[in-house]
């Protein structure tokens, strides 16, 4: 499958420590080289890069590496091609607007019976079923919601057509509209935040160390959310399979399947 990596911060924060480490994945450390994505958002902006070259080859990936594009949410995800060919077309994340937002989505996993949804005002442009299932939510938020709802009622609408996913096959997912990246575990997800006092952290895929507490001040809150742990001496916390995440300004809360929007838990993680 494909691996996933999304950021939510209070303050714009540079990704290229967890990037690399994703990077590395595509094609080097891992299997994942049919392409590669990252979105970055700047208030409601949205600047993506893709890439149908493996991530750990791609010169363009090396460009961002060392590029700290600053941003208080991301989403990046590298390819292992299962439906739909190697191309730029089928390149995740994917970008629709909505409400004037531009959202953005990235998909892990294998979807039965998605193209037999109806996509409302939506159309894919590539073949996958992950584009499909994209096309398929948001003609589903438009058909409910004529303008952008609040949060609660949108943070419900998008967990509903979540687990309408889960439920098709393996859906881990990254979606975001500029003000809340919203994460969901169909098999595989894994979170941390950093606060202060901020510690020292290893990645796992290569020989890099940063010392959090030289890079922020005390106010900084930051998450990550991934497909697999990307760095040795934290401590990543699990996400159960059905659970989304709705990450705001870095702050995270659990919507538990089948709960209101006013029932999400507040998840305070320790300090990494």
């Amino acid at each position: 499958m494909c691996e996933l990596l999304g950021m939510s911060a209070n303050v714009p924060t540079d990704i290229r420590f967890s990037f690399a480490a994703l990077a590395r994945r595509g094609g080097e450390t891992g299997p994942h080289a049919d392409g590669w994505g990252i979105s970055f958002y700047e208030n409601h902006g949205c600047r993506s890069f893709h890439d149908p070259e493996p991530s750990a080859r791609s010169e363009l990936a090396k460009l961002l590496r060392n590029y700290p594009i600053k941003s208080r949410i991301v989403i990046a995800h590298v390819r292992k091609a299962n439906r739909g060919r190697v191309s730029l077309e089928n390149t995740h994340p994917f970008s629709r607007e909505l409400w004037g937002r531009r959202w953005t989505f990235a998909h892990n996993g294998q979807l039965k019976g998605v193209k037999k949804l109806p996509l409302g005002g939506f159309a894919p442009i590539g073949s996958t079923d992950s584009e499909h299932a994209f096309c398929w939510m948001m003609g589903r938020l438009q058909a409910r919601f004529r303008t952008l709802p609040k949060p609660a009622l949108l943070d419900r609408a998008v967990a509903d057509l979540a687990a309408d996913l889960h439920g098709r096959g393996v859906f881990n997912m990254l979606l975001s509209d500029s003000r809340t990246l919203y994460a969901h575990c169909g098999k595989r997800l894994c979170y941390l935040t950093r606060r202060a006092p901020f510690g020292t952290a290893t990645l796992i895929d290569e020989d890099w160390r940063v010392d959090f507490a030289t890079e922020t001040t005390d106010r900084d809150v930051v998450s990550v959310v991934a497909t697999q742990a990307l760095t040795r001496d934290e401590s990543w916390t699990d996400l159960d399979r059905g659970a989304v995440l709705t990450l705001r300004d870095g702050a995270i809360r659990l919507l538990k399947p089948g709960n209101p929007a006013s029932a999400a838990v507040p998840l305070e993680p320790p300090a990494c």
